[in-house]
């Protein structure tokens, strides 16, 4: 966002993303023959799957058996969890894209005991609202600005997620304040580019910039040997998928930061000392950024924050990094981290980072 609260052109493209979805209802449900057709959705990215319920229901609803509905979806067998945003979900179960998304819907038999509940939209809207709050906690040190909003304004704020307005959203949550990494970051990073002989400093008079940024980081650890990411194995349990909740800090007078010093940060377990992607930067790109010590904000029940998890055991020598997603892209590390936040971050202030890890051993949290 611009000084004006403005969107970005990269910003107004990851507001418009949408997954082409086609959703079946599940044949223990279908009472009717022949069984209904699926129904196909333009989903959006930022959006969560139960926000589409009202569009699906009335593709199904002369096909139900009597009782009330507990609307939920899943992907091959796998529950899918209604608090990830769909392009998060979508990033992350789908290692070679599949358009349109085959999903099943079922509007009985909630799986209780791998899902959160849900009540429809009034459910995601609190999970949004409380991310808000950890991102806040993150970022200013507590979570006032958003406690302390109009009932009006966190109505419009909802609105405009719900209803994909970028413009209606920028209004409101640049009241919030929630400024995480200043331009020159990008500047300086620019600068090395065009000149790695000699140190640019692109704004000696600015004062030293802090940024915690809230990262939200799913890891797919790929046990088998395969040669092409998208033969990667289906996942079929959660527990496969490792979550984690990381604060990432940037400190320094104009600093330039890339996505890989951000990635080789939080994951310090895996990737010590070691080389990072399968398709390294060179040495002088790792050299262009400082690197801050991890820091950890815990939750509690007066404020929200969030807890950091860590990997148990040895870091496997093997692990490297085959596919880094965020917002449906698969970025150059090289690019400057704080034009990723600036630009790719979700309306909650997070971050989401999916990554493919291709590991001989299986890699546990």
């Amino acid at each position: 966002m611009d000084s004006k609260g403005e969107g970005t052109e990269a910003q107004k493209i990851v507001w418009e993303g949408a997954i082409p979805i086609q959703i079946h209802l599940h044949d223990s449900e279908v009472t009717t023959l022949p069984n209904p057709p699926p129904a196909l959705i333009l989903a959006p990215r930022l959006g969560y799957l139960p926000l589409l319920v009202p569009q699906i229901k009335p593709f199904f609803s002369n096909s139900l058996p009597p009782g009330v509905d507990t609307v939920w979806f899943e992907y091959k067998g796998l529950p899918l969890k209604w608090y990830i945003p769909t392009g998060v979900l979508f990033d992350l179960l789908c290692a070679e894209a599949e358009r349109p998304w085959n999903l099943t819907v079922h509007f009985r038999g909630y799986p209780g005991k791998i899902l959160t509940p849900c009540e429809g939209e009034d459910s995601v809207k609190w999970s949004f609202i409380n991310a808000l709050k950890e991102a806040a906690c993150i970022i200013t040190g507590n979570c006032k600005n958003i406690m302390n909003m109009s009932q009006s304004d966190q109505t419009d704020l909802w609105r405009s997620v719900l209803n994909g307005d970028m413009d209606a959203y920028l209004r409101v949550s640049s009241k919030l304040k929630l400024c995480t990494i200043g331009d020159d970051h990008s500047l300086k990073f620019n600068n090395t580019l065009k000149s790695r002989q000699s140190t640019i400093d692109t704004d000696v008079t600015a004062p030293p910039r802090t940024g915690r940024i809230p990262v939200r980081l799913y890891i797919r650890s790929i046990n088998e040997d395969i040669d092409d990411i998208e033969d990667a194995p289906t996942i079929d349990s959660w527990d496969k998928i490792s979550y984690i909740n990381r604060p990432f800090e940037i400190q320094g007078e104009g600093e330039c930061f890339t996505l890989y010093d951000a990635v080789k940060t939080l994951l310090p377990e895996l990737f010590a000392d070691k080389h990072l992607l399968a398709d390294d930067v060179s040495k002088g790109e790792m050299e262009d950024g400082q690197l801050s010590e991890e820091v950890s904000c815990s939750r509690t029940s007066e404020e929200a924050g969030v807890t950091s998890t860590d990997y148990v055991g040895s870091p496997p020598d093997t692990a490297e990094i085959k596919l880094l997603r965020i917002q449906g892209i698969e970025p150059k590390m090289e690019i400057p981290f704080g034009w990723v936040v600036n630009n790719l971050m979700n309306p909650e202030h997070y971050l989401h980072i999916c990554v493919y890890i291709k590991s001989v051993e299986p890699i546990t949290i």
